[in-house]
């Protein structure tokens, strides 16, 4: 239970985040050459495009890969509320010549679904993992009959019982500090309350201790170098996820707005912000962060906040400027380089 290696058949005990909308397959094989866990997220993808990525990933290499997907309830459209999004996104719209749109698309993020599962079928990749929550048994066991290992985030020690107690074979201890979407998945279900939200020095050791050996413990969030890998370690974590260090990697397909961010001063000031999604998840501060303010609640139910936003942020980064770009980046991107991603994970393991 103290090293994930054994659960995962993979050579470090290290796991790439799957980060959706900066990667594709080719930082998931990378990072897999090297020895860890090489993640691919589809909640983004349509099942064509799934399918075409899991060929290509699988083409690439015969180690242990991760398959990531999302968890969570469809929200219902609210006009009204989707109008009262519209009239806040105003002013930005008319600060870059842009007419808002009359009504937004479709929801660009979808939960795992049967249909994902088809697809899923058809390559039995040996680690699946899920933001969110866990799907429904009828979901779940097909994964588990093929035999492949099954992760989830937990935010809170009672989302960690809670994954214990549904199917998960590992839990993802995600610390405050973590970039990208919380996993927050109890409580009122979207993330908005975060009293209960914990770093991940605080939060690693006390789900070890919660769980009792039960499953192993993976930290992530804040982890940028061996020196933070080893820290997991001594709170008792069997492995590790990272994200943010391999944003800068040529593997991956970060924006150029988002690279410049990510090597700048800007890079020390995140927080979590509801405006892209409608969901809170950890960014580089911005123009349209400061200007709405991180947890505006004009914003619409996850995701159905961020189709608005989108013309926005392809005006500004045609522009050259990340001000209305999901600048997704954890608190600690003092690790994050432009380095080959199997030299990121060689360097991070190297702590363990």
């Amino acid at each position: 239970m103290n090293d994930i290696r054994h659960l995962l058949g993979t050579e470090l005990p290290v796991i790439q985040a799957p980060m959706a909308g900066v990667q594709g397959h080719a930082l998931a094989v990378a990072v897999c050459q090297a020895g860890g866990l090489g993640s691919l997220p589809c909640a983004m993808l349509t099942p064509a495009a799934m399918h075409a990525e899991l060929g290509a990933l699988a083409a690439q290499t015969d180690r242990p890969y991760n398959v990531n997907f999302f968890c969570h309830a469809p929200p219902q459209p609210d006009p009204a509320r989707q109008a009262a999004w519209l009239a806040a996104l105003a002013p930005c719209y008319d600060a870059l010549g842009l007419v808002p749109p009359a009504a937004a698309a479709g929801p660009g993020r979808v939960p795992f679904s049967a249909e994902a599962l088809q697809v899923l079928q058809t390559f039995r990749p040996p680690v699946v993992s899920f933001h969110f929550g866990l799907p429904g048994p009828a979901l779940l066991a097909p994964i588990k009959g093929w035999g492949a290992t099954v992760l989830a985030s937990a935010t809170t020690v009672a989302e960690a019982l809670w994954l214990a107690d549904h199917g998960a074979d590992a839990v993802i201890a995600q610390g405050l500090e973590a970039g990208g979407h919380r996993g927050h998945f109890l409580g009122n279900g979207l993330g908005d309350d975060l009293s209960e939200q914990m770093g991940t020095l605080a939060l690693v050791p006390q789900v070890v201790q919660a769980l009792g050996g039960r499953l192993p413990v993976i930290a992530a969030g804040g982890i940028a170098d061996a020196a933070g890998v080893a820290a997991a370690k001594a709170l008792g974590a069997a492995g590790v996820q990272v994200g943010t260090a391999y944003l800068l990697c040529p593997e991956a397909t970060t924006s150029a707005v988002h690279r410049a961010a990510l090597q700048s001063e800007a890079a020390r000031h995140t927080t979590l912000t509801r405006l892209f999604t409608g969901r809170p998840a950890r960014g580089i501060v911005n123009r349209f962060i400061r200007e709405l303010g991180p947890m505006n609640p004009a914003a619409p139910a996850f995701p159905l906040a961020a189709a608005a936003v989108a013309p926005l942020r392809e005006r500004a980064e045609a522009q050259g400027s990340g001000d209305y770009s999901p600048l997704w980046a954890g608190q600690n991107a003092s690790g994050c380089r432009a380095a080959p991603a199997g030299e990121i994970t060689r360097a991070l393991a190297a702590g363990w």
